[in-house]
C-alpha cells in the first residue's frame, strides 16, 4: 500500500527544494492518487497557489470529490479548507496542526472528517523552516 502522508512529504520537499514554502497534499479516489501539488505562492508569485489548492487543480475536473480523500502535511487554512467544503471533500488527513492549527473546526462544523497524524517528519520540516524563514511564514499565512 502506497503511503500517503510520504506522497505529501515528498511534494512538500520539492517544494522547498524550489524555493518555496514546504506544505505538500495528494488527493486520492479507490486508494490511488489522482492528484498531487505543493505550495507554490513564492514560485509563481501568486498567493492562492497552496499546496492544497495546487493539487485539485492538478486533479482536473473529476465530476464529484464525494469518494476523495485529501492528504496534505499541514492542516489547512481557511482557503484550502473553503475548496474542501465547496467540493464536498468529505476526509481530510493531515500530517500535523503543532505548527499552524489552520480551519479544523471549521472543517469540522461543516461534516468533514479530519484526522490529525501529529508526524513528527512534518513537524520538524515546517518548525525548522519558520524558524529560518519567519517573514516569509507570516506572509503565507496572513500575519505580516
Amino acid at each position: 500500500m502506497v503511503n500517503f502522508i510520504q506522497e505529501t512529504i515528498d511534494e512538500a520537499k520539492k517544494g522547498l527544494s524550489e524555493g518555496g514554502i514546504p506544505i505538500g497534499s495528494i488527493l486520492v479516489k479507490d486508494n490511488k492518487i489522482i492528484g498531487r501539488g505543493h505550495n507554490k505562492r513564492v514560485q509563481e508569485n501568486n498567493p492562492i497557489v497552496h499546496a492544497e489548492i495546487d493539487c485539485l487543480i492538478n486533479a482536473g475536473r473529476i465530476g464529484t470529490y464525494k469518494n476523495t480523500v485529501l492528504y496534505s502535511t499541514l492542516m489547512p487554512c481557511y482557503l484550502c479548507a473553503g475548496a474542501i467544503v465547496q467540493f464536498g471533500i468529505k476526509k481530510v488527513i493531515v500530517g500535523e496542526s503543532k505548527t499552524f492549527s489552520g480551519a479544523l473546526e471549521f472543517m469540522k462544523s461543516h461534516g468533514v472528517e479530519v484526522i490529525d497524524l501529529n508526524n513528527q517528519e512534518c513537524i520538524e520540516m515546517m518548525e525548522k523552516f519558520i524558524d529560518t524563514n519567519p517573514n516569509l511564514w507570516n506572509e503565507d499565512i496572513g500575519e505580516l
